[in-house]
């Protein structure tokens, strides 16, 4: 027997044949670049299954209704998900809003994405993926738009169309992602066909069994038809596929037991030890006794009752006393002690006396001795009198 693998189809003809059809029945969006990049992932959240038109009033009713991006972080999913009321699942996009706000202002406290556009595209594609509650659909979505780059936004009306119309495979539906769907799409194009494609899987989520979603899927594959459902049955969800195995299966494991153990309810299995540790005896319990206090013979004692010692708290020591060293003088302070040490006018007086008494001349010196006092005093006056 052959056991040949069925022929996988030709893709590239499928989605030129998609294209066809979607242009005769759709108008291309052309996507609003001109936001900031973070205003760009919050848009994408918005528009993850939803039309365009919606998506552009949710946000801007969803900036106009709050301060600023802080209050929006801080605001309950229930609250976010009354303002995007019109969008058709509020729940999902509100908790990825809140989810993506809270992940960029953990990495640097500020709400802003810009420091993504200024390398590689690569790098501002990783930095979308590290976003907590960015989904395939918004990474692909602000990287074609803002970043510039080659991709097919895929959510889950994109995901299902393409399956309904035999271009990708169960498996590929079931994870939820198809990679390197974008080589089967001309680059020029691919903003146009993304347009499309993401109007005509609203369509499929919102009227399957419509007039619109067959004349598609029997222009692009007839042979199909037997993956596209009967009439009153809804789309088949994706399968997803099983938790990988080894450490991420057993960091899941521990996060799901963590989990669990933070909404344990309070109560009696609450309280309840670990198997493997003996039990704390009940408080009070010891020797049995008769109803006048005094033991029974015969009867065994009991484990010692547990008993919680007070904890006794010492009072903190005294402290040593600061010895503080004696301030500087100042010049103001320190003059009277100079005045103090200087001598009185009178002994001042006797000592420059003493000072300028005139040595009695030693014999043999041929020096005369010095004039006298009223001389000198003369002299001086002779002096200082003023000329005529």
């Amino acid at each position: 027997m052959s056991t040949r693998k069925p022929a996988q189809p030709n893709r590239q003809l499928l989605v030129a044949k998609m294209h066809k059809a979607l242009k005769t029945l759709y108008k291309p969006v052309v996507p609003n670049t001109s936001r900031p990049m973070l205003e760009q992932v919050l848009f994408a959240c918005c528009l993850e299954n939803a039309p365009y038109d919606v998506a552009e009033k949710a946000l801007a009713r969803l900036l106009k209704g709050y301060f600023d991006l802080n209050e929006v972080r801080v605001t309950t999913v229930v609250e976010l998900a009354e303002t995007l009321h019109d969008l058709p699942d509020p729940a999902r996009a509100a908790l990825a809003l809140r989810r993506v706000l809270q992940s960029v202002f953990e990495s640097s406290y500020a709400f802003t994405l810009e420091n993504a556009k200024k390398h590689s595209i690569a790098h501002g594609i990783k930095t979308l993926e590290h976003l907590h509650g960015a989904t395939p659909f918004v990474v692909h979505f602000v990287a074609s738009t803002t970043l510039g780059g080659n991709f097919v936004p895929l959510d889950q009306g994109a995901l299902a169309g393409l399956y309904l119309a035999g271009i990708i495979s169960q498996e590929e539906y079931d994870a939820g992602k198809v990679a390197g769907f974008e080589r089967f799409v001309p680059k020029k194009g691919s903003v146009e066909f993304s347009s499309l494609l993401h109007q005509f899987g609203v369509e499929v989520l919102g009227n399957l069994h419509g007039a619109t979603v067959k004349k598609v899927l029997q222009a692009v594959n007839p042979a199909a038809k037997d993956r596209f459902p009967k009439r009153g049955e809804p789309l088949p969800a994706p399968n997803p596929p099983p938790p990988p195995a080894g450490k991420q299966a057993q960091k899941a494991a521990d996060a799901a037991r963590s989990a669990a153990e933070e909404h344990r309810p309070a109560g009696p299995q609450a309280a309840a030890r670990p198997a493997g540790k003996t039990p704390l005896p009940p408080p009070g319990s010891g020797p049995k006794r008769a109803a006048d206090g005094k033991p029974i013979p015969g009867s065994k004692p009991g484990p010692k009752p547990f008993v919680v010692k007070p904890l006794t708290i010492k009072p903190p020591a005294e402290p040593a006393p600061v010895v503080k060293p004696e301030p500087r003088k100042s010049k103001a302070d320190k003059q009277p002690e100079k005045k103090a040490a200087r001598p009185e006018p009178a002994d001042r007086k006797k000592a420059n006396k003493a000072a300028k008494k005139p040595k009695a001349a030693k014999a043999g010196s041929a020096r005369p001795p010095s004039k006298p006092a009223d001389v000198k005093r003369h002299s001086t006056q002779l002096v200082r009198q003023k000329p005529r």
